[in-house]
């Protein structure tokens, strides 16, 4: 057949007579199944977007019937005629969230085309566009009855699933990206070739937004401020804050939504201190954390933005713990500590590890704070990542290309397996007047997923190296549930739970 052109467009009464040959012939192996006028009447009085058909060379070559339900109903046991209310269409609600399929065909003439995705990619872009939860329909399992005296309709669809049993209905629906959720039995009558069963096909809308009354403010593309800090002395403790309100000023001036400063990046302070020993000297580093963590605060407020304050020493219950802090934009803190401190860490100051591992909640969704030596831990990160972080902050301070590599290698690593951004920053410089405080490398970054929504190497921007300035980088948070749900991998639902498990003692 020569094809002149192929139109999707919606259904009309006046193609009643063309729809109804075309039925015909589509259902061959029930002749008598053709929806009658008046059904088509009522499904187009009902709902006149969910009805569209396919023409090839202006002849009707499949079509598509949906109507809306609410989600409650489809989440128990049901049949074909109740679904559509006996065939009346009275189940469709204006108000519901799922789209449920009623009919899909197409002419056996017309077949092999991809004509069915055409008509499958109409109503997943209908679902997004009426801001449903997703599109459900009970899928027949025509070669069933070949299996029926063997096996159960379950094990029927996992030897689908593993190729093992060829069906063509059920292959191709789960080839675009519908997942089985449930057997129906007697689901539609007459069904000989299923033995009356269907299995309940489901599409998730992962824009769908969940109408509430409160306003939403989660913002879904993101700008990110990375402070690539140059170590350098500081007379007092107010040219240091001077020189850390300039720099949320400058990246606030590009409308970022955080901030991100380095770990220790107030090191230069324990200049001096310097007739102390090292761990003495980091303990009197640790008396100015209080009042820069109420500085950060303040900051954060009166230049509307998220500030994540790298990391400072802080003593809790005589303890020196490696502590950041949160501050948001509308006035609140939350603290951060780094669980996994290095050797030198602990033999040279008397560091200890913390023990809180969480997400925060922020205007721009959910992110993760892991301080340096951290970033190398990959259970960490994969903790947070289940807890629905979409972005991480590595604040690091590392003194060798060495060291840097490894936090450099790590957070790429971690945007892959977890599906999410990450963005590191450090410092660069060195402090001559500084015990345990050597030369400074690093170049600050933000990572991506490997997919192709995203940068083909992972990375979406980069700083210069050991030099001091700002990154301003956009991050998508959409573009990672397209990556969850249709990347080609899926890092995160491909793993073996069935074989191992991660958890928090």
């Amino acid at each position: 057949m020569e094809i002149e052109n192929i139109e999707l467009s919606l259904l009309s009464l006046n193609d009643y007579q063309e729809l109804k040959q075309a039925m015909i012939e589509s259902y061959t192996s029930m002749p008598d199944s053709y929806w009658k006028e008046n059904h088509i009447q009522s499904l187009l009085t009902k709902f006149p977007e969910g009805q569209v058909v396919i023409k090839v060379n202006n002849q009707i070559a499949g079509c598509a019937l949906s109507i809306i339900v609410e989600y409650e109903k489809i989440d128990s046991k049901h049949t074909y005629k109740q679904i559509t209310g006996d065939y009346t269409f009275n189940t469709h609600n204006d108000n519901g969230d799922v789209l449920y399929g009623i009919d899909v065909f197409i002419k056996p003439e017309f077949r092999g085309l991809r004509l069915a995705r055409r008509l499958y990619d109409y109503r997943k872009e209908l679902c997004e566009k009426l801001n449903l939860r997703g599109i459900a329909f009970g899928g027949r399992i025509p070669n069933y009855h070949k299996y029926a005296d063997q096996i159960t309709p379950k094990e029927y669809i996992e030897k689908v699933k593993r190729k093992e049993i060829q069906d063509p209905v059920l292959n191709f629906q789960m080839s675009n990206d519908f997942h089985p959720t449930k057997v129906l039995k007697g689901y539609l009558e007459g069904d000989q070739a299923s033995n009356e069963y269907a299995v309940l096909l489901e599409w998730d809308n992962i824009y769908y937004e969940k109408q509430t009354n409160i306003t939403n403010t989660i913002k879904k593309i993101v700008r990110l401020g990375l402070i690539q800090w140059q170590m350098r002395p500081y007379q007092t403790f107010e040219e240091l804050m001077q020189q850390v309100e300039y720099f949320v000023d400058a990246v606030s001036g590009y409308r970022s939504d955080f901030a991100l400063f380095p770990e220790f990046f107030n090191a230069p302070l324990m200049a001096e201190n310097n007739h102390l020993s090292e761990h003495e000297a980091i303990r009197e580093l640790a008396k100015h954390t209080e009042e820069i963590v109420k500085r950060f605060s303040e900051l954060a407020i009166s230049y509307n933005i998220n500030i994540i304050t790298g990391s400072m020493p802080e003593i809790r219950n005589e303890r020196l713990y490696n502590v950041g802090y949160l501050c948001r934009r509308d006035g609140t803190l939350e603290r951060y500590e780094k669980l996994h401190v290095t050797p030198d860490e602990a033999k040279v100051w008397g560091l200890q590890g913390g023990s809180n591992l969480k997400t925060f909640d922020t205007d721009c969704g959910k992110i993760g704070i892991l301080i340096c030596y951290d970033s190398e831990f990959p259970e960490l990160s994969r903790l947070l990542a289940d807890d629905g972080m979409d972005i991480l902050f590595v604040p690091f301070l590392t003194d060798t290309q060495n060291g840097y590599s490894r936090v450099r290698n790590c957070s790429q690593a971690r945007a892959i397996e977890n599906e999410c951004y990450v963005a590191i920053a450090g410092s660069v410089g060195n402090l001559p007047n500084v015990h345990n405080m050597d030369i400074q490398y690093a170049q600050s970054m933000v990572f991506t997923p490997c997919d192709f929504s995203f940068p083909t190497n992972g990375i979406k921007a980069e700083a210069t190296p050991n030099t001091e300035m700002i990154l301003i980088a956009d991050v998508d948070i959409d573009l990672l549930r397209e990556l969850n749900k249709f990347g080609s991998v899926k890092n995160l639902t491909d793993r073996r739970t069935d074989l191992f498990e991660l958890r928090k003692k």
